[in-house]
């Protein structure tokens, strides 16, 4: 346990709650235990080369609360070395206070390039120094807060160059070589700690403690990313997981992310005569730091009813000009967005009906993507959305059964766009009188297979195919002092274009009510009356 004399040779991750019992005292006193069990004239070796203490102790295999201190008293490191040095030169100051920014500049690691210093430039190319992990982790701290966001629990992601692994590599096979077994170093360079682990030990404890909610191991709805780079960072790169900057090829000489590394082969194996010379050439800048702390988009569904014949889908703009007088994702999106307190939203529908045909009976389901919601509104919130959606005065759209969606609704979305049936009435015109033959033709026609070719109306922007579709079923409903007309209602499988398998489409769709009844047929006014879909 952390409290034990003996823990600095443990190799186990410690629990929140025990690293939260240690005293800063009992920290101090472990951590000094640690670097007096190091061989001096090796870290003598290793600080001379430009190595900060955090690398020593990784490379040396310590994996425990280690590298949550980075400022050691001058006192503690003068018993290791047995001689005065100039210790700020190696990542280390005295009497320094937890968190704040230094003002000297330190020589820049060369194994992790100023990361386990807490060293880095920022987005605007500034240098910046943190005297400790929780220095960085209130940098995290301000930007949540800041942000606005609330949160009850996050997942952690560092990114770091992979070349850091062949830094680690060459410093290991260096001191094996040079000191071979005798300085206790660990036995395989898979069983020292990575700059990535390290850093991630570093930090997560203070940052738990500061936000007062707990890590996990498993992916979370809100992401802390720590992206590490040679170059400064676009906004692009740093809202883009899992994207690094820097080659992990081997090369016989020179620069990887500014870290030249000797072509020299540092095997531990190795017996030469020739002298054995640090690895890793010095270096004079730290990486680039993009702090990221975002969540993950939620989404908010439900279902919609349009009862507008000029209000589109979606918003609807051709040259600068406006079709419709609104759409339904601007009225469902602009009140749901501010009720999730998000950047932007994206408006999701199990298919689409024309800006002329409306959306009645049960409603089509919807999703709205929230990006970087710094809110996940309550079941409260979200039915107070819901009545000032219906209670607009315009009343072009209503929604209904509206709830945040955690299972499989995006399955569902794309499953209902072309595998559920839906139900649709028309108001159709026919060149000849309506017979009752016609009415009885119509109706006893059951899951009537269709072929359809892509519309004319549409073949601009849609592939020329030949689709199958299937009429479960129809009705006719008589228009009363009318003989032409009549209400056609009908259950189709999704994708079906009603418009055409009314009028024919110039022989594209077939059969077609104008080709069942061998007259004119024109379909004059269109609505949705039922999506059949589970879930929403």
């Amino acid at each position: 346990m952390p409290g034990e004399t003996e823990a600095v040779s443990l190799s186990g991750t410690p629990t929140t709650a025990e690293l939260a019992a240690v005293s800063n005292e009992e920290e101090t006193r472990i951590l000094s235990d640690a670097i007096r069990s190091l061989p001096p004239q090796a870290v003598k070796d290793l600080l001379n080369s430009e190595v900060c203490i955090g690398c020593i102790l990784r490379l040396f295999g310590f994996r425990e609360h280690f590298h949550f201190r980075s400022s050691i008293s001058s006192s503690m490191l003068h018993s290791v070395l047995g001689e005065s040095e100039h210790l700020e030169h190696y990542g280390i100051l005295a009497g320094s206070k937890s968190g704040e920014e230094l003002e000297v500049q330190q020589i820049v690691c060369r194994m992790c390039l100023g990361i386990l210093q807490y060293l880095y430039r920022n987005d605007k190319g500034i240098l910046v120094q943190k005297l400790s992990a929780d220095g960085l982790a209130a940098s995290v701290d301000e930007m949540i807060k800041q942000d606005g966001h609330e949160i009850d629990g996050f997942s952690l992601e560092l990114s770091v160059p992979p070349v850091l692994l062949e830094h680690d590599n060459a410093v290991w096979s260096y001191m094996k070589k040079r000191y071979g077994q005798e300085v206790g170093i660990a036995e395989e360079t898979s069983k020292c700690v990575s700059v990535k682990d390290a850093l991630k030990l570093a930090i997560t404890y203070p940052i738990e403690n500061m936000l007062d909610v707990k890590s996990s191991s498993i992916p979370s709805s809100f992401r802390i990313r720590l992206t590490y780079s040679q170059t400064k960072p676009s906004s692009s790169m740093a809202k883009s997981p899992g994207e690094t900057n820097g080659s992990c090829k081997r090369r016989k000489t020179a620069d990887v992310n500014g870290v030249p590394v000797r072509s020299s082969n540092f095997s531990g194996d190795q017996k030469s005569s020739e002298p054995c010379n640090f690895p890793l050439e010095k270096v004079n800048e730290p990486y680039y730091l993009a702090l990221v702390c975002c969540r993950t988009p939620i989404y908010i569904g439900g279902r919609y009813l349009k009862f507008s014949r000029n209000v589109s889908q979606t918003r609807w703009i051709i040259d600068d000009e406006r079709k419709g007088e609104s759409s339904v994702e601007e009225i469902i999106g602009s009140s749901i967005l501010p009720a999730c307190q998000g950047d932007s939203y994206k408006f999701h529908a199990a298919g689409r009906e024309d800006i002329d045909v409306r959306m009645l009976g049960s409603g089509r389901p919807f999703m709205v993507e929230v990006q970087n919601a710094r809110r996940v509104p309550s079941e409260a919130i979200i039915k107070e959305t819901e009545t000032k959606i219906n209670s607009l005065e315009e009343k072009l759209v209503a929604v209904k059964n509206l709830k945040l969606e955690v299972n499989n609704g995006w399955g569902l979305m794309h499953e209902g766009e072309s595998e559920k049936q839906k139900q649709y009435c028309s108001l159709v015109w026919i060149s000849r009188t309506l017979e009752d033959e016609d009415v009885q033709t119509i109706t006893a026609s059951k899951d009537m297979k269709v072929l359809q070719r892509t519309p004319i109306r549409v073949l601009h922007r849609r592939s020329p195919l030949e689709r199958e579709k299937i009429i479960h079923w129809m009705k006719v409903e008589r228009v009363a002092g009318s003989s032409q007309y009549f209400l056609l209602h009908l259950c189709t499988q999704a994708g079906t274009y009603i418009k055409e398998f009314v009028h024919g489409d110039f022989g594209r769709t077939n059969p077609s009510i104008g080709s069942i009844l061998g007259c004119r047929a024109e379909i004059l006014q269109l609505d949705v009356t039922d999506v059949k879909m589970d879930g929403f």
